[in-house]
């Protein structure tokens, strides 16, 4: 899936046919806002976005995109562009900035490389979502000894750090566990620290 936000409708319209002769399906959309009220954030896409337009400009939607996670590669085309506007954009995560007219080949290509890439960045952060929404069912006492355990303090100093005798910190940790449905605590631990879910607290140390 290709998303296409360009307030030139000629244009869009032209992308889409040239997305549909090599196979890809494009959305088209006049406008920012549009396209965050009707795109399916969960479905792998990659996203072709203006600088310039009414509303919303493209910087200002690809801060949104950031804003809320959304991980569709993004390529900026503009007929204004220059290295300042290019670098910002990239800076920000972007993954390509062509300038318009551009070549039609090339921007098939890139898309493409994108495509191919657009799936692996959804389901890692579909993964992301369910890590944090296990540490979510947990209480705050239980994500202090997750955070003491992700630091790699032993039971006893994290007893410690929270005036609570070993046992219950090793009740905890069996909770957590349990709660997290995790095959292991040290395999949970590994799901935090690899998607870089939070744990709100810092009472431990």
């Amino acid at each position: 899936m290709v998303h296409i936000i360009d307030d030139d409708e000629a244009l869009r319209s032209s992308l889409v046919f040239l997305l549909q002769s090599v196979g890809l399906t494009g959305l088209h959309y006049p406008d920012g806002r549009t396209f965050l009220e009707e795109f399916d954030p969960k479905e792998p896409a990659v996203v072709i976005v203006d600088v310039r337009m009414p509303g919303m400009s493209g910087f200002e939607l690809q801060e949104e995109l950031v804003r809320r996670r959304y991980p569709a590669p993004i390529i900026f085309c503009s007929a204004h562009g220059d290295v300042s506007m290019s670098v910002r954009a990239m800076r920000r995560g972007a993954v390509d900035f062509l300038m318009k007219p551009y070549d039609p080949q090339v921007l098939i290509d890139a898309v493409q490389r994108q495509v191919n890439a657009a799936g692996g960045l959804f389901a890692e952060e579909q993964s992301r979502i369910e890590v944090t929404n296990k540490v979510a069912r947990l209480t705050p006492r239980e994500r202090e000894v997750l955070g003491g355990v992700v630091a790699g303090l032993p039971s006893q100093v994290i007893a410690t750090s929270l005036g609570v005798s070993v046992k219950t910190v090793d009740v905890h940790r069996a909770n957590i566990r349990a709660k997290t449905d995790a095959e292991s605590l040290g395999a949970l631990v590994r799901e935090v620290l690899l998607y870089g879910v939070a744990l709100d607290t810092d009472n431990v140390t």
